[in-house]
């Protein structure tokens, strides 16, 4: 009884594997043929370039500045484990028998333990950074508007090598890290 109902199950399973890869028919392999759009070619033969995103600047390269991290030298409590050993007694208890010949017996062991806990002992010195590492960029005209003149951004390093290889009010387009710098 129990192997058939076994043997049903796992052929539902198979089943229902089956048609989930199938997609459910419909022929399109579950995917809407309305949302499906032509990438072809353009008149040229060249392909489309996909639109920028939202976030992508663009304007004249201006400058580029790097700037270096900066660290000094602090101190902070020293923490260290302190442990402290005790004892404690500990009860145990052993009954035998039934009714009214039913004893208890009682005695007492010593059991030893450690509490720990972090203490501070004194003070230590570390590096803190001050201002991490930062890679810039100042654009002119962004976006088109010539209102808008040496505004910086923050690049990642292969952004600011490209535009330290690029000259001076060369055209440049890129997704910023950061603003300001």
């Amino acid at each position: 009884m129990f192997g058939k109902r076994l043997l049903v199950a796992g052929a539902t399973a198979v089943l229902i594997a089956g048609l989930g890869a199938c997609g459910g028919g419909g022929g399109s392999g579950g995917v809407d043929p309305a949302a499906v759009t032509d990438v072809g070619q353009d008149d040229a033969g060249t392909v489309p370039k996909a639109p920028p995103s939202p976030d992508t600047v663009s304007g004249l390269r201006d400058s580029v500045r790097h700037l270096a991290r900066k660290t000094t030298r602090a101190t902070r409590p020293h923490l260290v484990k302190q442990c402290t050993s005790a004892t404690r007694q500990v009860r145990h208890t052993q009954r035998t028998g039934t009714g009214t010949h039913r004893t208890t017996r009682t005695w007492y062991t010593t059991e030893r333990y450690q509490t720990c806990k972090k203490v501070r002992r004194g003070t230590e010195t570390y590096t803190r950074t001050v201002r991490p590492q930062r890679w810039c960029v100042s654009l002119d005209n962004v976006d088109g508007d010539p209102a808008k003149d040496d505004v910086w951004y923050q690049v990642t390093p292969a952004t600011y090598d490209e535009a330290r290889g690029t000259d001076e009010h060369a055209r440049m387009e890129f997704t910023p890290s950061g603003t300001g710098c």
